[in-house]
């Protein structure tokens, strides 16, 4: 190989890697069998929530993998894959399960969330899970119920006198 080609590889695995760390989540998809009319909605979908959707050579993306450290995706990089990057907290697996839904070509390979590599059934479990925002919402619902509950009952109290 000629030196060049070499400095180019090096640069597009280095580009994957700081893409990897700057991302929240990272989610590979094969894409085959799937339009262009299709792949475009799933971009818009994605660019819509801050995320976006990237395909990149199979031994370029194994090479980042392992310059960042994620292990256990050595039979995710095989036949045609795409990466859908998500940024800060945003919950790629929902999108692409949502999309998936609606069509049955794009098989999800598997995915790394917060760091940590999870199947194609962890990923689905965690897609139904609600964003930060609708967590936190439930949390203070769980927190304010025991104080509503008394209030609820001084004021039941109160009225029968």
């Amino acid at each position: 190989m000629r030196d060049a080609t070499i400095q180019r590889k090096v640069e597009q695995v280095a580009a994957v890697t700081d893409k990897f760390k700057s991302s929240g989540s990272a989610i590979f998809v094969d894409y085959l069998g799937l339009s262009v009319e299709q792949v475009t909605t799933l971009r818009n979908q994605l660019y819509a929530q801050g995320c976006e959707l990237k395909v990149i050579k199979n031994n370029i993306i194994k090479r980042a993998a392992d310059e960042v450290g994620y292990v256990g995706l050595e039979n995710v990089f095989s036949g045609p894959s795409a990466v859908a990057f998500g940024k800060g907290d945003t919950n790629v697996s929902k999108i692409i399960y949502d999309f998936a839904k609606k069509n049955t070509k794009l098989e999800v390979k598997a995915g790394v969330v917060e760091g940590k590599v999870m199947n194609a059934q962890d990923l689905k479990v965690y897609s139904t899970l609600p964003n930060k925002d609708g967590m936190l919402s439930m949390l203070l619902s769980v927190l304010q119920a025991p104080i509503r509950n008394i209030a609820l009952a001084v004021k039941a109290v109160a009225e029968q006198k």
